[in-house]
């Protein structure tokens, strides 16, 4: 069932969505070569604790971390540990925050000071493809499709491929909550017009190589198939009736 939210109730998940915004931000200091995604996992901690949040990922289902910090090959659910990032990784950090009982959620990919042309080409069209996901529920009378194809197509027309086992999702008053919001258009999928009061996160996932992915071991991490790497951004977006507004956003 797909919870809409009331004008008031988006005002409290948009105060939570600035705070993770305002910690994205800070992260492009923090987010640099030779820290560990550890250090990287405490910093962002102890921001949302300063702030009077809770870390919204950590023990959800069993989640060791309160970031989800994944390195090129790695698509989503990167378990925080000793690794140190290098020259030339890719670095997706994915988080959330609870702030009085109202979730947000974001992702952003970082780029480790120089890498490869394709790379950087991958993360440069990953931002575009939520940029035009977002654009296309902005449309008049706008149905789920329109996010699903506008991220499919760029990234599709650019060479890479789209990630299919896991999406965006409706949040809010929950982590996870209906509807799902597909990355692609399938004729199985439920097509849903969008209407005021959902608010929904949005968020490619794009690989380099092939779509297709496996886990590890570790019973979290997903990585690409084929082990080139993947890029991943996400927004919380409120659909209103003056049309669409990004909450994961301070600008």
């Amino acid at each position: 069932m797909i919870n809409l939210k009331t004008p008031e109730q988006i005002k409290h998940i948009e105060a939570s969505c600035h705070l993770l915004a305002e910690l994205f931000d800070s992260l492009e200091h923090v987010v640099v070569e030779g820290v560990t995604t550890k250090e990287i996992d405490s910093y962002c901690y102890q921001f949302i604790v300063r702030h009077k949040g809770t870390p919204a990922f950590l023990d959800y289902m069993g989640f060791p971390g309160s970031a989800c910090i994944s390195i090129n090959e790695q698509i989503i659910h990167g378990i925080p540990g000793k690794r140190k990032l290098v020259q030339g990784d890719l670095v997706s950090i994915d988080l959330g925050i609870n702030l009085n009982g109202y979730f947000s959620d974001s992702a952003r990919t970082y780029i480790i000071g120089e890498a490869k042309e394709e790379h950087k080409k991958l993360v440069r069209v990953t931002s575009e493809c939520l940029v035009l996901g977002i654009e296309g529920a902005g449309k008049p009378n706008a149905r789920m499709h329109d996010i699903s194809g506008a991220v499919f197509k760029h990234a599709d027309a650019n060479g890479f491929s789209v990630v299919r086992d896991y999406c965006g999702h409706g949040v809010g008053l929950a982590l996870h909550e209906d509807p799902q919001v597909p990355n692609y258009v399938s004729p199985f999928g439920a097509n849903v017009r969008l209407r005021a009061g959902m608010v929904l996160a949005v968020e490619p996932m794009i690989n380099l190589g092939t779509k297709n992915i496996r886990h590890l071991d570790d019973g979290w991490t997903v990585v690409t198939a084929d082990g080139k790497p993947s890029a991943h951004f996400e927004h919380t977006i409120a659909i209103t009736e003056d049309g669409v507004k990004i909450l994961t956003s301070l600008e």
